[in-house]
């Protein structure tokens, strides 16, 4: 027999399936790669954020074989405990090296970085300044400190410095994402970095999207944002480094209270080490893989000239992996989406809440691992169902 609070959700789930908002989980099976299985369907796939096709490389996954037989599977402890493992240290270290930041601290997930880092770094004597398109967990996180929360309209830096000139907080921290995910823009961090300075505050940078594509894999950092004390940056190693977790390199004392403070690094068991030991290989593969950059940087372009004068909707400009078609209704989004799937290209519809209402989308992510072919074939088929 049903009751008040169920009979709300099953309502509450008819309504979003009115509204073409209903989502659910398709079945993936073998390998990732740019033409994969889903719910028994053969597909080339434009969602996955594998930008340079490492997730089944067979140097890593080599690495996890040699790592696997070392240290098996689970870590067994927090890494305050007995789970820190040499692979997890060597990460830590290599990746500070190659990002140009002094030190680094290896998270479970990028959730659990930003939820770390924001409520260890300002508490209710701080104030948080966030960018209007920041991925959700970095939303969650901000409110979750117990800070002031204060957003600025997308890219607009003058209402930033306004806000920034009116807070009397004693800890201020600017985030935002470096690669906006469902825009695929990028911030503009030395003007961020410039207002940081002039108002005494942190500079958090989200690079979820940037890290592995953008300045020969090193990210989106600057030479000015490398080398500032007062940049915390992060950067997931679950997209371009084709593994899992997150990673976060700043200064040292930075990274010596993370470990003292974030708790969503103290209160979890730490992530298998043979994880960290594909992330090792996997930055070798990121340091050397110029071919792959240029292959991923030819498909962005063959995409976008393909689609120029596309009648249903427009490319939102971005020279990112990430090439939202903007479309408008959720209802055409889904249509456009149904339609190329029916044609063996799987490109999500993006809809409200994720992105405003009438900006609904169809999200492309493009990567290495796809062929010329490939994107032809979705340029193709976009213009076929028009």
């Amino acid at each position: 027999m049903s009751f008040g609070a169920l009979t709300r959700l099953q309502q509450g789930l008819a309504a979003l399936k009115a509204d073409h908002l209903e989502r659910r989980r398709r079945l993936f099976d073998g390998a990732q790669g740019a033409h994969v299985t889903i719910d028994g369907q053969r597909v080339i796939s434009f969602c996955s954020n594998d930008y340079l096709g490492l997730a089944a490389d067979p140097a890593l996954v080599a690495a996890a074989h040699v790592a696997l037989d070392q240290c098996g599977v689970g870590a067994g402890a927090a890494h305050l405990i007995a789970g820190h493992h040499r692979y997890h240290h060597e990460f830590e270290a290599a990746f500070a090296r190659f990002v140009g930041k002094p030190a680094a601290l290896l998270f479970s997930t990028g959730y659990m970085a930003n939820l770390g880092v924001l409520t260890a770094m300002v508490g209710r004597r701080g104030e948080v300044f966030a960018d209007k398109l920041n991925h959700a967990s970095l939303v969650d996180a901000a409110q979750l400190s117990g800070a002031s929360f204060t957003r600025y309209r997308h890219h607009d830096l003058a209402q930033l410095e306004g806000q920034l000139v009116a807070s009397t907080a004693q800890d201020k921290l600017i985030v935002s994402d470096l690669v906006f995910s469902m825009d695929g823009d990028v911030a503009r961090v030395d003007s961020l970095l410039d207002l940081a300075e002039r108002h005494d505050a942190w500079l958090y940078l989200d690079d979820a999207h940037g890290f592995g594509v953008l300045n020969d894999g090193r990210g989106g950092l600057t030479e000015r944002t490398r080398a500032s004390d007062r940049v915390i940056y992060l950067a997931t190693l679950g997209k371009a480094a084709g593994v899992s977790g997150a990673a976060v390199a700043a200064h040292e004392a930075v990274i010596d209270w993370l470990v003292q403070k974030a708790r969503a690094y103290i209160y979890t068991t730490a992530s298998p080490p043979m994880l960290a030991a594909c992330l090792l290989e996997s930055l070798r593969q990121i340091e050397a893989g110029g071919m792959r950059r240029a292959r991923l940087r030819s498909h962005i372009m063959q995409l976008r000239d393909g689609l120029a004068g596309f009648k249903l909707g427009a490319l939102m400009p971005s020279d990112t992996p990430i090439q939202p078609l903007l479309i408008g209704e959720n209802a055409d989004a889904v249509r456009l989406s149904l339609a190329l799937l029916q044609r063996g290209l799987l490109v999500p519809a993006i809809r409200t809440p994720t992105v405003p209402a009438h900006t609904a989308r169809l999200r492309i992510t493009l990567s290495a691992a796809h062929s010329a072919d490939d994107v032809a074939q979705l340029v193709e088929a976009l213009h076929a169902i028009v």
